[in-house]
């Protein structure tokens, strides 16, 4: 059988080469993709030659980036496939030639899977064009990550294999190879489109959503294997050459059609029910070939979805009458909505996702203008008509009550995730251009349900910076704003008011100190001692019009604000408006969220700053946090008007020009423990109003000192640290010479060799 089968597969290959399509297809391929090649290799090495590091030079080349061989040329292989497999079958039945074959003892089977055996031997040689390009840059990038690119080679040669399948089974069904061409296109355009379909149907959204061939080789181009996409492919290419069969024995046989059609209908439910297997999360299988593991949650998000012992659910809650509720509540949006906890599931595959839509009042300011007069319900109805939804599908704002309160959460897109122990907590969507929690934010959440995080306490009484307060000076966004990335309370903190009227609870790990305008109490000096005194964590945040508040406080610690405000003569800035930049102590002994800050260029904007100077030694480790620039800023005691007034530097009345510490991180071992202390010399730097300052002459990244200062404040705890290693992959060795070679090679050297090869076929079998 095999040896027929064989034979089969021979002839189709010697009759497919003894032709100009075949060779015009694997020219224009190769040309496509040498081009293709070419441009991500010289975008490489300019950006090298501009002094950046390329990191991860083979996703660069092939595969994650817009510009990649691999995700560029498998938008275009459903336009090669039809031209080959059109004939296939068509020509046979158009010559009279099957009916030949009918007449040998060969089966249908035989015939068809030899005919898709050539068409893999063809698929084959495509992928061998692509191998080149592998060899190549093989041998110029560093620490080349073959792996990756081989599993991007065997997604891409499943889809030829495919799509290859699908154009067997239209060559089956007419004489016309046109006709068959254009079917396959029909068919592999349907497949296409068809995860969008029909999504509003529960039963029929899983099934759709599975067929849809769009995507199924994008996981093997980024280096993740997973079982759910490889039986896909298998699962497709067995359907449609069964389907093939099964045409061919009814036109051999004059099998019946209603046989004929119950035998169709078998084959397409049994692949759907095996799809359906294949795709639920606990028969899931992963391989993740990356270098750092790319594809898969990093260890510390693994070993918290360890500790989540028991069921979790997570409901997704959709207002349609918020300002992106149409969005959200789109039937469309589902099915990738959940793909967000993919990697999750991967681990946790009991893990569960629902969601419920409702309708309630919210922010959303554009419904009074759109339909004014019209109630709750008839603005819903009028949203559902706009944008095509059932809405039968919301609930009332009494029922969406009745079983949770979401007035906390403004009524916006909000999740909750429920362990089966009954531990909750939120999941929110941000107001950034990433909307959506990241793995930080979402293995936060869950952390909070496997142990207890660091509870973050606002000092207040003496008129510090309010945690609530929406004002510029206030500091609602840093501490418990919702719709805010950063803020702690989305980052793993629970955040809560504090009072020195009584001794500090030991469940507070941290105690935050702003501004404050009036000294403390006898008795609060000795709560706020015994605290320090257990080895208690502090941010102390001085502003210099308080110096006189804040020295006290400082004073305890061996350090004071410095005279007069910190100035800089700048042309872009206030004078007023110093940028201070990371150091390299900071990078070293806080936290690596500096490294990014540091190798970005980007600074901290503290307006109206003091800067830190050292008084006394009181044990502590000393690491400078933040600097000014060494030349051009001194600390200015005379002008007060730095909108219309130029500052002028006056040593005569005690103005220094220096570099000036602006934050400072103090530590000491105490009471069993390392004690952690941050001073800053701006109150400003993290308040509601800096963060929306625009920088002109440099990025500001104060919600940096947040994250950064708070991760070695709660000993590494939160924010989760998701770090992976850097991509090897950070070189490629091709000068400008060299590059011309390659350019050479792939788009011209190689294209003429392949019309050589054909004219070289063509001219040897006239001669014969």
């Amino acid at each position: 059988m095999f040896k027929m089968i064989w034979n089969i597969a021979k002839t189709e290959m010697q009759m497919l080469f003894y032709s100009p399509v075949a060779w015009f297809i694997l020219v224009a391929f190769g040309i496509q993709a040498g081009m293709q090649f070419v441009d991500q290799l010289q975008n490489t090495v300019h950006s090298q030659e501009m002094g950046y590091i390329p990191y991860g030079c083979t996703q660069r080349l092939f595969s994650v980036y817009w510009g990649g061989v691999f995700v560029i040329m498998q938008k275009y292989l459903y336009f090669y496939i039809p031209l080959l497999t059109m004939g296939l079958v068509s020509k046979d039945i158009s010559s009279g030639a099957i009916r030949l074959l009918y007449s040998s003892p060969i089966t249908n089977f035989q015939i068809i899977v030899g005919k898709f055996f050539s068409m893999m031997i063809y698929g084959l040689l495509m992928i061998g064009l692509l191998f080149l390009f592998v060899l190549c840059s093989w041998g110029f990038v560093k620490d080349f990550d073959l792996p990756l690119v081989l599993t991007g080679l065997l997604g891409l040669y499943l889809l030829i294999c495919a799509y290859a399948a699908i154009g067997v089974f239209m060559s089956s069904l007419t004489s016309y190879p046109i006709v068959a061409a254009i079917g396959t296109l029909a068919v592999l355009m349907i497949l296409n489109m068809i995860g969008g379909w029909w999504q509003e149907y529960d039963l029929v959204r899983d099934v759709t959503y599975w067929l849809a061939i769009s995507g199924r080789c994008d996981e093997f181009v980024r280096g993740l294997i997973c079982s759910e996409d490889l039986l896909y492919f298998i699962i497709v290419i067995v359907l449609f050459l069964a389907l093939t069969i099964i045409r061919l024995n009814a036109v051999r046989q004059k099998v019946r059609f209603s046989i004929t059609l119950s035998k169709n209908l078998g084959v397409i439910f049994l692949s759907c029910f095996l799809g359906y297997l294949s795709s639920l999360p606990s028969l899931k299988v992963y391989s993740d070939v990356t270098a750092t593991k790319q594809n898969t949650l990093t260890p510390n998000s693994q070993e918290i979805v360890a500790k989540l012992d028991g069921g979790v659910t997570i409901t997704t809650y959709i207002n349609v009458l918020e300002p992106s509720g149409s969005w959200f509540a789109a039937y469309n949006f589902l099915k990738p909505d959940m793909e967000r906890f993919e990697q999750y599931m991967r681990f946790k595959p009991d893990m569960k996702l629902k969601y419920v839509y409702y309708y309630d009042t919210t922010a959303n300011s554009n419904l009074d203008r759109q339909f004014p007069g019209k109630s709750l319900r008839e603005k819903m109805c009028e949203v559902c008509k706009i944008y095509g939804l059932d809405s039968n599908r919301f609930m009332s704002p009494e029922e969406i009550r009745a079983k949770i309160d979401l007035s906390g959460e403004n009524n916006t897109f909000v999740r909750q995730i429920v362990r089966e122990n009954g531990e909750k907590a939120w999941l929110r969507i941000y107001n950034d251009m990433q909307r959506f929690p990241s793995e930080r934010e979402i293995s936060a959440a869950f952390k909070r349900m496997v142990m207890k995080l660091p509870i973050v306490g606002m000092l207040g009484g003496h008129g510090e910076r309010s945690l609530i307060g929406g004002k510029d000076r206030d500091y609602s966004l840093f501490a418990n704003e919702k719709t805010f990335r950063s803020a702690l309370m989305n980052q793993g903190f629970d955040v809560q008011s504090v009072s020195l009227t009584h001794a500090v609870p030991e469940d507070i790990n941290i105690i935050v100190i702003s501004d404050m305008r009036e000294w403390l109490t006898s008795e609060e000096e000795a709560n706020l001692q015994q605290y320090i005194d257990r080895g208690g964590n502090l941010f102390i945040l001085g502003e210099p019009k308080r110096r006189e508040i804040m020295n006290p406080l400082f004073a305890k610690f061996g350090f004071e604000l410095t005279n007069g405000l910190l100035v800089k003569r700048d042309s872009n800035l206030q004078a007023d408006v110093i940028l201070s930049r990371v150091t390299r102590e900071a990078v070293d002994n806080i936290s690596y969220e500096f490294e990014v800050m540091a190798s970005r260029h980007w600074v901290l904007s503290t307006p109206s700053v003091a800067g830190l100077e050292q008084i006394a030694d009181k044990g502590y480790k000393v690491i400078p946090m933040f600097k000014t620039d060494s030349t051009g800023v001194w600390n200015e005691l005379e002008t007060t008007d730095f909108v219309d007034d130029v500052v002028r530097l006056n040593p005569e009345v005690g103005e220094q020009e220096k570099q000036y510490a602006t934050v400072v991180a103090l530590s000491r071992k105490q009471n069993g423990k390392e004690q952690k202390i941050i001073l800053t010399g701006d109150a400003d730097c993290i308040s509601n109003g800096e963060f929306g300052r625009r920088i002109l002459r440099a990025q500001a990244s104060n919600y940096t000192l947040i994250t950064g200062g708070f991760y070695w404040l709660s000993d590494g705890e939160v924010p989760i640290d998701i770090r992976r290693p850097d991509l090897p992959d950070d070189h490629v060795y091709v000068s400008g010479s060299c590059f011309k070679m390659i350019k050479w090679l792939f788009v011209a050297l190689l294209p003429i060799l392949l019309v050589f090869g054909g004219m070289f076929v063509w001219i040897r079998r006239k001669g014969r």
